[in-house]
């Protein structure tokens, strides 16, 4: 029998703890044969947080685990019984098992990079700040950094040019 991908329902936040639960309920119960992989759908994000960029790990599908597993009375009931899962997507009786394609769309959506900002500005632009704590003050572009999607803007405060490094999505050309 070929091990199929399934969808089980957790409690939304409580993935690794289901999946921890289920690792250990395999290894306990002597059913490491009927499994294969146990995955948290997740992929790579960056968030702005205080003005800083930080790359953070988000849940694709909250409240869901996927299991490569070969379904039989057993390992059923073993899943089904776990701490932290509700039940298997699909049927009541049956769980359907995932089409490779979906498996395929899922799994690689956690490798896939982000494409970056491009970058429409040069040094020279004029811009106005549209988010952040300088927000409506306007500037020159003074620096591009393609590869960190920031800007050093020279931004007149009191008079005076002060350099500010902004993101990309932090100003607009005027």
């Amino acid at each position: 029998m070929d091990a199929k991908w399934y969808v089980i329902n957790t409690y939304s936040g409580h993935e690794n703890k289901a999946r921890t639960n289920l690792e250990h309920r395999i290894q306990s119960m002597n059913q490491a044969q009927y499994f294969e992989e146990i995955v948290v759908p997740t992929e790579q994000v960056v968030e702005t947080k205080g003005g800083e960029k930080v790359q953070v790990e988000k849940r694709i599908f909250p409240g869901y685990l996927l299991v490569k597993m070969i379904l039989t009375d057993d390992s059923w009931s073993l899943v089904k019984n776990t701490p932290g899962v509700t039940g298997f997507v699909g049927s009541e009786n049956k769980p359907t098992p995932l089409m490779p394609s979906e498996v395929d769309r899922i799994l690689h959506t956690t490798t896939v990079e982000r494409p970056k900002a491009k970058a429409e500005f040069v040094v020279g632009d004029q811009v106005r700040v549209v988010s952040g704590p300088l927000t409506d003050f306007t500037g020159e572009v003074a620096e591009v950094n393609s590869e960190q999607s920031k800007l050093k803007v020279m931004v007149s405060i009191f008079g005076r040019d002060t350099p500010a490094e902004l993101g990309f999505e932090q100003v607009k050309k005027i």
